[in-house]
Order: structure tokens, then sequence, then C-alpha cells
């Protein structure tokens, strides 16, 4: 049997003080869309309670579901540069790892298919809804 690195580590997997400020600071200056996903999220959408700007290990995750493993990101343009593709790329490897699901979209989607994201996160909590 695996054993669970978050349970051995706690939900943060060793964040550390440096870490909690900068997310502290994210959730002050949260992006528009960003803002607007939140408005959603924080309705604990089908039960499931979302967490902003959660720090875990040396990355802050932008929205968080403990209980399904789940980060859902809201990525500007700035994703698109090959280096920070890479970071993206080590990032999403690391959480895996963790057994951290994460979805992705962009500023864009967000901003101009609000509905649209929306359904796809309500799609994926169902998966984990008990029948």
């Amino acid at each position: 049997m695996k054993k669970d690195a978050l349970k051995i580590s706690g939900m943060h997997d060793g964040a550390t003080p440096i870490v909690f400020r900068n997310a502290a600071k994210l959730r002050e200056n949260m992006t528009e869309p960003e803002k607007l996903l939140w408005e959603f999220l924080k309705t604990k959408p089908i039960g499931f309670k979302f967490r902003r700007q959660h720090p875990i290990a040396g990355y802050v995750l932008d929205f968080y579901c403990h209980k399904l493993r789940l980060s859902i990101e809201v990525d500007g343009a700035y994703h698109l540069k090959k280096e920070q593709l890479e970071k993206d790329k080590e990032r999403t490897s690391y959480l895996v790892n963790l057994g951290i699901e994460e979805i992705r979209f962009t500023n864009n989607n967000v901003l101009k298919n609000l509905s649209e994201t929306i359904e796809i996160i309500i799609e994926r909590l169902r998966e984990d809804m008990p029948l």
C-alpha cells in the first residue's frame, strides 16, 4: 500500500513561513479571473470546500480542495513563456507525486467563458460524489 505523503507531512507539505506570507499577499491581490472563480468556489460547490492561495511545499495553489486532492489554477499569459512552462511542469510533477490532480484554466477562459469553466469544475466534482 502506498503511503499518503500529505498525511505524513501535513496538508501544507512543509511550506515555510515565507511561502505562507507569499500566499497571504496573493490572497490580498487576486487577479480579476481569480476573484470571479473564487466567488463560485467559496460557496462550497456540491459540498466541497476550497481554499484560495493554499501553500504546499514551495508552491502556492490558486484554489485547493484537500478532500479531493484537487488544485485549480488560473494562468496568466506569462505561463506561456518557455521558462514558466518548465517550472509549471516541475510543479505539476511534484503535485502528482503527492496525489494532487491539477486543472488549469487561462485567465482568458475564466473571463470570457466563466459558465463553461464552472461547468468543467462541477463535472470534475461530480466524479467524486457518492452514488
